[in-house]
């Protein structure tokens, strides 16, 4: 199951309490203060995860708690640290805290650790209050409490292309033959019900990733069809890709109709590079070349069947990829 939004409650754990005590030796009966600092409380760190591609084990374990520092010990023995919580996520993802709405991490580079939720700081001993004006303290700190709150994580897909475009436009067929992903391809609406990602080679050990972007439909910025659950990883694309079933007798309305819907979600999304592709050349006879040409970013027809084109797309996403 593709899982890109929950949210857990995170508990990071309490400081250890400081310890009164005394140094008790033979022949020393009325030794000074020793007595040792309390242990911090374990953190909350989230952890990125390049084996990671969905937020699925955190939906099932929405509460996590660290462990409480232990108290301090009298030989000025410091308590022991709570044990850190580490909630490992995928490239990509974002936390919000949900009482502010302030992003507090977002994690897109590899094995990336930030600390969501601190442990409290561990009580002073009494060895720490002792002065010329009191020798014999008799009291020391509490450990401070941890960090708690409730947090957002929303995963937004990190890949270089994105291909957006109509149910049935082609782009799950495009993205298997590209890379060596195997999205569902079938001849009806939403096959893709979840994003896909494949990594497409350039040569000269040089690669690109690819998004297949669940098919869009009109109203889909409100909500209608597949809704908003997938426009959020159109945001993380360097260049999107729109593909055009090319037997649509009015492209033109086509591609201002998914423009249209990216921009209503976000009007910044059409700031990206755009590249206009005409699917399914396989399958035409008669092409209204002029319409297609009328389009500003319509760049070529490609077949992912016979592959036609295939090649001249990819050095062009390379191409442009190396500019930005």
């Amino acid at each position: 199951m593709f899982v890109d939004y929950t949210q857990v409650e995170l508990t990071a754990g309490n400081g250890g309490q400081g310890c009164v005590s005394f140094r008790r030796e033979k022949y020393i009966p009325k030794g000074g203060p020793d007595g040792g600092n309390g242990g911090r409380g374990g953190n909350i760190i989230a952890r990125s995860d390049t084996n990671l591609h969905t937020l699925q084990d955190i939906r099932y374990s929405r509460i996590y708690k660290a462990k409480n520092g232990t108290a301090g010990s009298s030989s000025m023995k410091t308590g022991k640290n709570g044990e850190d919580v580490f909630i490992h996520v995928p490239l990509g993802t974002i936390i919000k805290d949900m009482d502010t709405g302030n992003v507090t991490a977002e994690l897109i580079t590899k094995d990336e650790e930030i600390i969501i939720c601190k442990g409290g700081s561990g009580g002073r001993g009494n060895i720490n209050f002792k002065s010329s004006t009191q020798q014999t303290p008799r009291y020391a700190q509490p450990g401070l409490a941890g960090e708690s709150g409730k947090f957002e994580f929303e995963l937004k897909v990190l890949a270089d292309v994105g291909l957006v475009g109509f149910p049935n436009a082609g782009k799950s067929t495009l993205l298997s033959v590209l890379s060596k992903a195997r999205p569902k391809i079938a001849d009806y609406p939403f096959t893709t019900l979840e994003p896909h990602l494949g990594i497409v080679k350039t040569g000269d050990y040089r690669s690109f990733t690819m998004a297949d972007i669940p098919g869009l439909i009109e109203g889909a910025s409100e909500g209608k069809g597949l809704g908003h659950q997938f426009l959020r990883h159109i945001e993380r694309n360097r260049i999107l890709l729109f593909l055009i079933d090319g037997n649509d007798l009015d492209p033109k309305s086509t591609f201002a109709a998914l423009k249209d819907e990216l921009s209503n979600y976000n009007k910044s999304l059409l700031l990206k590079p755009i590249l206009l592709i005409r699917t399914k050349g396989d399958t035409l006879n008669e092409i209204n070349e002029s319409l297609w040409e009328s389009i500003p970013e319509f760049f070529m027809e490609i077949s992912a069947v016979t592959q036609t084109g295939l090649n001249e797309l990819v050095k062009e996403i390379d191409r442009r990829l190396k500019t930005l």
